[in-house]
């Protein structure tokens, strides 16, 4: 039986996350301005922070660390859209059961890239001998999915120059696919946030590398 709040407690409000590129977040910052009521600001290490009068919040991170090149601008608003501005080369590599997406990426735009699609099929509730021969065939598939996307991912990334790794899709999927002696180089980078995909189709693809280089931003609705 589910539990519900008792009369007078609050629920907790609705989240959700945005992409925004750094050109276009002063325009996002003012829409969010008018929306809310107003808001102040505060500058914390997670990110800036926007606590609205409604009682709305957001979450404003930088796609990338400053590493030593940090925004210009005379306030944390100007200095946030001018690190996401800045032209930084990322490897994505999104994989899930269904198909993998590989690219570089730079100012949201794709320099290279490979998409395709491959099968691992779902769980399942049967038991016995059929659901043991089951998972040693999805375990098998699940093996030459790993490996099928990290030899395409080393062709996609071989002589290119980036400086992150951005993982997406399925989580395990994706760092098996960097754990591969072939990728060890490139494992070796940084990783950026992950990017939560569906199948990354070449639609999917050319999102994600637009995501990966904006501002990302987690806006969560106050109690109701």
């Amino acid at each position: 039986m589910s539990a519900h709040p008792a009369d007078g407690a609050q629920r907790p409000g609705s989240a959700r996350t945005a992409f925004v590129p750094g050109a276009r977040l002063a325009g996002w910052v003012e829409r969010f301005s008018a929306a809310h009521g107003g808001f102040r600001l505060s500058d914390d290490d997670d990110g800036v922070r926007l606590l609205a009068a409604d009682g709305t919040t957001a979450l404003l991170q930088p796609p990338w660390p400053a590493d030593g090149r940090p925004g210009r601008g005379t306030g944390p608003l100007e200095r946030l859209a001018s690190i996401a501005s800045q032209p930084r080369r990322l490897g994505l590599l999104l994989v899930r059961r269904g198909g993998y997406g590989i690219a570089v990426a730079s100012e949201g735009a794709i320099a290279v890239s490979k998409a395709g699609t491959r099968y691992v099929q779902s769980r399942t509730a049967a038991g016995g001998q059929s659901q043991q021969r089951f998972a040693r065939r999805r375990s098998n598939q699940a093996d030459e999915l790993v490996q099928a996307v990290a030899g395409q991912a080393r062709q996609v990334f071989s002589g290119q120059s980036f400086e992150y790794v951005v993982p997406g899709g399925d989580r395990t999927l994706a760092d098996l696919v960097l754990d591969e002696p072939v990728l060890k180089d490139y494992a070796r980078l940084p990783r950026l946030a992950y990017l939560d995909v569906a199948d990354p189709r070449a639609a999917v693809l050319k999102k994600a590398a637009s995501d990966a280089c904006a501002v990302r931003i987690q806006v969560a609705d106050p109690p109701a």
